[in-house]
């Protein structure tokens, strides 16, 4: 009898384990991109130097999507207009290309929700709000493995591992250092943050890292 009872307590234990594997408990290989960038998003004959900017033709990355069940974990922190639009923007991404999409709210200290981020191991962080712009540049360099996407900000020093998003009114660098245009709160429209996610993403998924995106108007 007791040999049955503890053979019981073993089965529920591992069904128990079962049960909470969701798929991300280890690394896996980047996912391949659906589709094909289109014409002018990166001139071929003159491929981007690492922490060079490109501008893309308006549109460019549209034929681009990530595979169905693409793993991406958004980085928020803020409640102000520009972060709120884009984790609005992200969160639409995600469910029109069907990426499984999970949030970390990051606290007081960011360093450790950004850590727990990158434990999670998923195919792509993506990262909203100024505020993680200086935590992220501490961060970042010590995962190089791990891909991220900073969406209407930069960091001043990326290493090949993060992509950058900016335009005109959003590229906020960090505390104390300058930026290429001056910050605009407006410049944050639902139009250009969709765009910043997609066209992120795009250069993500075709491996196009460490440069900033600038976009400009349609």
């Amino acid at each position: 009898m007791r040999r049955l009872v503890a053979g019981l307590a073993v089965a529920l234990l591992l069904s128990g384990c079962g049960a909470g594997t969701d798929g991300w408990a280890e690394p896996r290989p980047m996912p391949s991109p659906v589709g094909t960038l289109g014409p002018g998003f990166v001139d071929p004959s003159a491929p981007p130097t690492p922490e060079g900017t490109i501008t893309p033709v308006p549109g460019s990355w549209d034929g681009v999507q990530p595979a169905r069940g693409y793993r991406v974990v958004l980085l928020t922190k803020g409640t102000d207009g520009p972060t709120t639009a884009l984790v609005t923007a992200v969160r639409g991404w995600a469910a029109a290309e069907h990426a499984d999409l999970r949030t970390v709210t990051v606290g007081a200290d960011p360093v450790p929700d950004i850590i727990r981020a990158v434990d999670m191991h998923p195919d792509l962080i993506v990262s909203a709000g100024n505020e993680l712009v200086d935590p992220l540049a501490v961060i970042t360099a010590s995962h190089l493995s791990q891909p991220f996407l900073v969406v209407g900000a930069e960091l001043a020093e990326p290493t090949h591992n993060v992509t950058a998003v900016d335009w005109a009114g959003a590229s906020f660098r960090g505390e104390g250092l300058g930026a290429s245009s001056t910050y605009d709160a407006a410049s944050f429209t639902a139009q250009r943050c969709d765009a910043a996610i997609r066209a992120g993403a795009a250069a993500v998924l075709t491996g196009l890292t460490g440069i900033v995106v600038w976009l400009e108007d349609r």
